[in-house]
Formats: structure tokens, sequence, C-alpha cells
């Protein structure tokens, strides 16, 4: 079997490859090809991986290329993990709307919106060398906005075998589980939603329904770990909402929040990325891999701790989960969910895993091509969406808004419609303004430059 990833000078992937070597035998694995199209950091990733590449226990063929072709023919599995312009254009993204009192992030809102526009050209791309390459293959997304690249896929393609993935989903349950102290695997989430817009309604182990006690201890600590809402709106929600909603159910607190740090979180990253690959880049000259290796995990401890810090203005407390959990968390992340994906589609033990697929009558009242992320059995090359039925009002209506808004700016990608590229930013119901939305989108148009479609 063959696996091509795409984008892979990007920093999540010496972990990727790791977990590739640690399950190469269950993954029937004979080739792996990284491709990027950036040579300099390919180079410096090269040289985080030299250990994988070195290793005696590798039994198949890797490659680093900056060939796209050569990376796709044959390939049985494509996972896309690029961000076109690169941590600077995530820069742009989040700072341009700040300028307007909106707020501005990596996947929600006219940070995501920017990223999509600037992202379906490309994966559509990629999708029509694959007819001619590996016809056959899965496409299995991570680049961002997940959902929506998907959704666009499905739409604009035809391509059947693609499916999104996202560890959030994953990463609520592990938590749960380990809070619980119950074996993970025999853990089921009820939940339903769009990537990075989701809900648990509720957490089941044999015949008992946890939603309860977990709000109820909330109740009593006037907390729950690793989120950062207020412990009121969860209560009255009944419902375990994704981090990323605080975006939506705080997103005047978070420009707040984001302004007063002075800094956007991709500023942040830009400057702990320029600052990696100078080191990196100074040390793989000197032959110091070991030193490489030593800066890269600094940098992912120093990412972590700090995340969603400047929006939410405090660290996410995990006091109350195992130590050795939070690590197995950081060391798998993406790379277990799509690792656990591709075996199970080869013919391993079937799983359900959280995923981003079309709805294909899941939600009750979406369209069949809309791309929720929803609970998926997967089998021998199938993905079978399980039923979610009826959702709360209160979540319907912000889903099918937040959908409405997906549609046009996917059409607007595809068809580079100037139009439909402001009415998308317009309807998102975190802009709600005409005036603001063309203000924002002609700034993107400017500062983004070749990397942005030329609308018409």
């Amino acid at each position: 079997m063959k696996i091509a990833i795409i984008g892979a000078a990007g920093l999540r992937t010496p972990i990727i490859l790791q977990s590739i070597l640690a399950r190469q035998d269950q993954l029937q694995l004979h080739d792996l090809s990284l491709m990027d199209i950036d040579d300099d950091h390919l180079e410096l990733i090269r040289g985080l991986t030299r250990l994988v590449e070195k290793s005696s226990e590798r039994k198949f063929e890797l490659t680093y290329t900056t060939d796209a072709e050569s990376a796709l023919k044959n390939a049985d599995f494509v996972i896309t993990t690029f961000r076109v312009g690169g941590i600077e254009s995530r820069a742009i993204d989040e700072r341009i709307p700040l300028q307007y009192g909106i707020l501005g992030q990596e996947t929600t809102g006219p940070g995501g919106f920017a990223m999509g526009m600037r992202s379906i050209p490309v994966i559509l791309d990629y999708v029509q060398q694959m007819n001619e390459l590996c016809p056959d293959a899965w496409l299995v997304n991570f680049a961002n906005p997940a959902g929506m690249l998907t959704e666009a896929v499905i739409r604009h393609t035809g391509w059947k075998r693609v499916v999104g993935i996202c560890d959030a989903p994953e990463s609520m349950r592990l938590v749960i589980a380990a809070f619980l102290g119950i074996n993970p695997e025999n853990i089921h989430l009820d939940y339903f939603g769009l990537n990075h817009l989701g809900w648990i309604r509720r957490i089941l182990h044999q015949s008992h329904d946890y939603l309860g006690d977990i709000l109820d201890l909330g109740k009593s600590t006037r907390k729950l770990p690793g989120l950062p809402f207020d412990i009121e709106l969860i209560l009255d929600l009944q419902l375990i909402p994704n981090e990323y909603l605080f975006y939506y159910y705080h997103s005047k607190q978070a420009v707040e929040n984001i302004l007063s740090a002075g800094v956007s979180r991709g500023e942040q990253i830009a400057i702990l990325n320029t600052r990696l690959f100078s080191d990196l880049r100074q040390k793989f000259d000197l032959g110091d891999f070991d030193g490489m290796l030593s800066a890269y995990h600094s940098y992912i401890h120093q990412r972590g701790d700090t995340y969603m810090f400047a929006e939410t203005g405090k660290s996410h407390d995990l006091s109350m989960i195992d130590p050795n959990i939070l690590k197995s968390l950081e060391v798998e992340g993406y790379a277990g969910v799509a690792l656990n994906l591709i075996e199970a589609l080869i013919g391993g033990k079937s799983t359900v895993q959280y995923l981003n697929i079309a709805n294909r009558g899941a939600i009750l009242g979406m369209d069949e091509l809309d791309v929720v992320e929803i609970p998926a059995l997967v089998s021998h090359d199938n993905i079978q969406p399980l039923a979610v039925g009826t959702i709360p009002d209160y979540c319907f209506g912000l889903i099918k808004q937040v959908k409405s808004y997906e549609h046009l700016a996917i059409e607007a990608a595809h068809e580079n419609s100037y139009q439909k590229a402001l009415l998308a930013l317009t309807i998102h119901p975190l802009v709600g303004d005409f005036y603001k939305a063309k203000l924002i989108l002609n700034d993107y148009i400017k500062q983004h430059a070749s990397f942005f479609p030329k609308l018409n």
C-alpha cells in the first residue's frame, strides 16, 4: 500500500511519521511519499525525521519530493495537510477582521473564509491530478477548514472516497474517558454538528448516559476540564460544546481578549515558526540532528501551553486529567485519527469515528451532500454515517446559517465570484454586516495578493 502526504513540510509531519513507523505492519505499508512545494522546509522536516528514515525497523520505502505527480502516482491514500500562503497568510486572515472589531480566527468566521478561498482551488486541482494518477485512492483531508474543503470536493468533483478529519471530537472523547476512568474504546459520544461547530448530546457507556453526571460535577465544581465556557452556559444548553464554539458563544469577549493581548494566535505561531525554522536551519547545517529534535519538542510544548490563551484570556485547565493521557493526546492527535481510519478502511477492525462526511440523512433537515461532523462506522472500504436524527433548534439554526455561508464560500472560490464571496461573509453570524464584510473582503484580496482567487 502507498500513502502520499501532500503538504508534508508542516510541523505535524514528524509526529505523523513516528506513528506510521509504529503501525507500519497494521497499515500494510510499502511506500510513503512526503510531498511539499517548499523544498527548504521539506529538507528540514527530513532532518527532523532522520531517525525514522535510518531506522532498521522501517520496512517501507520513504521518499521526500516537491513533485506532486510522483507522490500521487499509484497512491492508495492521499492525506492533504497543506496551508496555502503559509503561516503568514493565517496571520493576515486573523488580523484584518480584528481591525473592524470582528473575530479573527484560523477556521472560524472571516479567517476560515479566507483560508477556504485560498485552499479550495488547490484541493480541487489535486483531485483532478488524482483522477489520472490514483483514481481509486481515498482522500483524507486534514487541510483547514476541513469540512468546507471536503464538501467542495464532493460537490464539484464527484469524488466519492473523501473524508475530512479533525482530532477535536476524538480528543473530547479521550478526555472524558480519562475523567471518568473508563476505557475510551467503550465510550460512545452522541456528537453532531459541523467541523469546529459541534456538541455532545449523550456520553454512553454500556447502558448509562454519563452526560448528567458530568454536568452535575460541573455544577458543583464550577468548571469542566479543558472547556473555556462559562459553566452556566453549559448547564443551560444541557450539551457539551466543542471548544471552538467559544468563538460564537463568547465572540465579543474573544475579540476583546485578542486585542488586549496585542497578538492573534496566527501572529503568535508565525513568530514561533520563524524562530524554530531558523534554529532548525542552523542546526541542520551543522549536522546537529539531536539539537533539531530538542528544538522541535520544545516548540511543540510551547505551542500546546499557549493554545487558545489569547482568545480566552486563560490557559486550558486540564489539572483534573491524568498527565499520561494528556501526553498520549499530544503524541497521537491527528495522526491517531488518520491512521485508525486507514487501518479500518483497509480491512482492520471496524470502528466508530467522528468524521467530516456527507450527511446522507444522518441529521434530519440537512441536505444529503452537506458535509457534517458526526459519528460514522468505518469498515473495509466503507464509511457509513450513523443516524443523529433531530437536533435542538438552537443548534440546528446556527448550523444551517453557517452551512449556508459555506455553500456560498465554496461557490465563490469555485466560480471566482466576488458577489458570492461578499454575500458569504455578510451572512456569516460572526460578521452580519454588509459594509464590514466588503472592507474585510477587499483587504483580503489586496493583502493575500496571488494566494487569493482572482474574483470577478
